[in-house]
């Protein structure tokens, strides 16, 4: 990739993001510059309300002028494409900020993959093959956690790497193409004592 995702040290960058509207713009900002009402219409909010959220991004150093074009008709594009954002057990300040941010990422996530649920029939065979969701209990050290973490971003960066130009030149795309978000999540649960099951939603 270009650049490496911008890693998160202040508090303040993180309540930035906590945002649905901004959460939003760095995405469709992902594939390149745009004008806030470009990006309005996409994420279907006003030029106006855009513009707001655009300049508190770039407050925060998430976005800048991509250069042309003037009030809101200038474009803006990303400074860095993702970021990190580290746990830091002995901040309670960064705490926080993170679980507010992880709320509102979370509630996006869910309310794609209800989307997605609810138009499954619109779907080819093929894609409705393709697509998975799976559940696995397993019984790890927090270490044993954090290895199987590196194992699965390790894959994945793989596949980034070798399809990141698809992102930002829709004529590299094969035909067929969709975007395709994958989700991971690993968490101590409390749980009953059960036998463990791994479990695959029904089709």
């Amino acid at each position: 990739m270009e650049n490496p995702p911008r890693a998160l040290t202040d508090p303040r960058e993180l309540r930035a993001l906590s945002h649905p509207v901004r959460l939003a713009l760095m995405e469709v900002l992902g594939a390149g510059p745009l004008t806030a009402t470009q990006a309005g219409e996409l994420i279907g909010e006003s030029a106006t309300t855009c513009s707001f959220h655009l300049r508190q991004l770039a407050r925060y150093g998430f976005v800048e002028e991509a250069g042309g074009g003037r009030g809101r008709a200038r474009p803006w594009r990303l400074t860095r494409r993702g970021w990190s954002a580290p746990a830091r057990p002995e901040d309670p300040a960064w705490t926080r900020a993170s679980q507010a941010l992880d709320r509102v990422l979370l509630d996006r996530y869910v309310e794609r993959l209800r989307r997605f649920l609810d138009d499954v029939p619109t779907y080819s065979g093929e894609w409705q093959q393709a697509s998975s969701g799976q559940q696995h209990l397993l019984h790890l050290t927090a270490s044993e956690l954090a290895e199987f973490v590196s194992a699965y971003q390790e894959l994945v960066a793989t596949f980034a790497t070798r399809f990141d130009q698809r992102h930002t030149d829709p004529a590299v795309r094969p035909a067929g193409t969709l975007p395709v978000e994958l989700l991971f999540f690993g968490y101590p649960v409390q749980a009953p004592e059960a036998p463990d099951v791994d479990a695959a939603p029904a089709r």
